[in-house]
């Protein structure tokens, strides 16, 4: 009989074997209040590959003694969701316990499909945990998601991952009879991505490689010699989602096209959702296009909007023209360094005080209190401007926007120095 995975040898079976997650699981996690009170409510976990969303919902299915349903939304329909729903009220009729339904990959449900669940868990029939690696809030339907718990997982930091890399060699069924010494683990821990199945699927593939020896000594020099030669055994499953993805924002960002749209073709070849590709370009046009090409962004949001009308296989052909696009823009990502600034600006100094001229006074007690006062219409100014302060007193001084070194905001930055003479340093 042949033998089981180590990443499946090595799932947790309860709370307390599953080691991560401890701010949904922890001692006041709300996971584990809901278990140890038996009250669940229907949730959404959200997280990349590997960070054990499956495996929670079937712990939270065992320690609260309830009925298991599970679909995969790549292969089931309303038929099928209908199916498991009367399954599920005759159980609930019987066992007093509402079942849950696992529902893997609950972002690729339709609108239909994700509607037909509706009424099961208003009516309390079943207990919904759905997984998905994309943000609910774009891909799960208003009325379902209002109906849900949104949860969302992490990946494994090192010390996680480094636990469970010992914990496999020492519990393990298999791994333990063998004499395996670990005497660099970087390399692991830096190919898994923080993803615990690639990382047990790399281990199993290195420690296949010494299976006719007595010792096994397993280092950084290793590692990366057997994983490379077996890039595609381990990095199986949709895991190659976020490797590419990154791979085409990059490719944008390094203005080549010849390389974004050979990604693009990747993804477009692998079944991605193009809903997912286009999202991500229109962040690429504010990120790394920014003020250097601000019609980027419209363009992108443009692609975005035009892939939904026209549909597959039409959208490639939308999808690449806003890839050439802006991997030939210009590039600046001053707004993304100017938000990041001003939020952490903001976090360390507090709520400082609005500046009285710059306050709302919709009474007439505020407005004896001076709100509003002395404040200027810049429309009525020459040049639609006029010098006055914006910003807190103690932040008067502070620039957050640095114009970046290219044609369009080299204008700006005189433009900006020509109306603030010395105030800002752009």
């Amino acid at each position: 009989m042949s033998q089981s995975p180590l990443a499946e040898r090595m799932r947790p079976n309860t709370l307390q074997d599953y080691q991560y997650q401890n701010h949904l699981i922890g001692k006041d996690g709300p996971i584990k209040r809901m278990v140890d009170s038996g009250n669940l409510a229907s949730m959404i976990f959200w997280g990349p590959p590997g960070t054990g969303k499956t495996t929670l919902a079937e712990i939270i299915a065992h320690e609260s003694k309830r009925d298991y349903y599970t679909l995969s939304a790549v292969s089931s329909g309303v038929k099928e969701v209908r199916e498991v729903i009367e399954k599920a009220k005759n159980q609930n009729l019987f066992t007093g316990k509402s079942p849950i339904l696992f529902i893997d990959e609950i972002h690729r449900f339709n609108k239909s499909q994700q509607d037909s669940l509706l009424q099961a868990v208003e009516k309390g029939w079943i207990v919904l945990i759905g997984a998905t690696t994309e943000n609910p809030s774009f891909e799960v339907v208003s009325a379902l998601l209002s109906r849900c718990q949104i949860y969302t997982l992490y990946h494994l930091d090192k010390k996680a991952l480094s636990n469970l890399l010992q914990r496999a060699i020492t519990e393990d069924e298999v791994l333990s009879k063998k004499k395996i010494i670990i005497e660099e683990e970087e390399a692991l821990i830096h190919y898994s991505g923080g993803d615990a199945r690639k990382l047990l699927n790399s281990l199993d593939l290195v420690i296949q490689q010494f299976s006719d020896q007595n010792e096994i000594h397993i280092n950084n020099e290793e590692i990366k010699k057997v994983i490379q030669q077996n890039m595609a055994l381990y990095d199986k499953d949709g895991e190659q989602h976020y490797d590419i993805i990154s791979a085409f924002i990059k490719s944008i960002r390094g203005s080549d096209p010849n390389a974004a749209v050979y990604w693009l073709a990747r993804m477009l070849d692998g079944g991605e959702d193009i809903k997912f590709i286009a999202r991500r370009m229109i962040i690429s046009a504010s990120e790394d296009i920014g003020m250097a090409n601000p019609t980027a962004l419209i363009l992108a949001n443009n692609t975005f909007q035009a892939i939904n009308v026209i549909g597959n296989p039409e959208a490639r052909i939308l999808l690449s023209q806003c890839a050439i696009y802006l991997a030939t823009s210009p590039k600046s990502n001053t707004s993304y360094l100017a938000i990041n600034s001003a939020l952490s600006y903001v976090r360390s100094t507090g709520n400082l005080p609005v500046p009285l001229p710059l306050r709302n006074a919709p009474t007439q007690l505020m407005k004896e209190l001076n709100y509003g006062s002395d404040y200027k219409y810049a429309h009525d100014y020459h040049g639609n401007f006029v010098y006055q302060e914006f910003l807190p007193e103690e932040a008067s001084q502070k620039t957050f926007y640095h114009p970046g070194n290219n044609p369009r905001e080299n204008k700006l930055r005189e433009y900006l120095k020509n109306l603030w003479i010395d105030k800002y340093d752009f």
